[in-house]
């Protein structure tokens, strides 16, 4: 599978970026691509392209703040969670997400 996301804390600093990687690891050791935009003090990084979110099979955003841009993920299937939910257990996430893939 393919998965595009973005990660937000409140206070856009070492949360926001600490969870992009979990959740990045979590993707990759399962064996899936990942992409994940970072939403900080900085601005935005690794901003996603219309292309990698076309093609993505699930949005999964990770914040505890307001994202920008949700409307480029228009139809696309999205997971909404508290960045302390992918920061406890993102391999969890990721298998639960999977799980519900699966299913439709």
């Amino acid at each position: 599978m393919k998965f595009v996301g973005v990660t937000a804390c409140t206070a856009g600093i070492a949360h926001t970026y600490i969870v992009a990687e979990k959740i990045r690891e979590a993707a990759v050791a399962a064996g899936h691509e990942c992409r994940i935009e970072t939403q900080g003090t900085i601005g935005v990084q690794d901003k996603l392209t219309e292309e990698e979110i076309k093609a993505a099979d699930c949005v999964i955003i990770a914040h505890d703040i307001a994202v920008g841009g949700m409307e480029r993920f228009a139809g696309k299937r999205i997971v909404d969670v508290p960045v302390q939910t992918a920061m406890k257990n993102p391999k969890s996430l990721i298998a639960t997400i999977e799980k519900k893939l699966s299913q439709e």
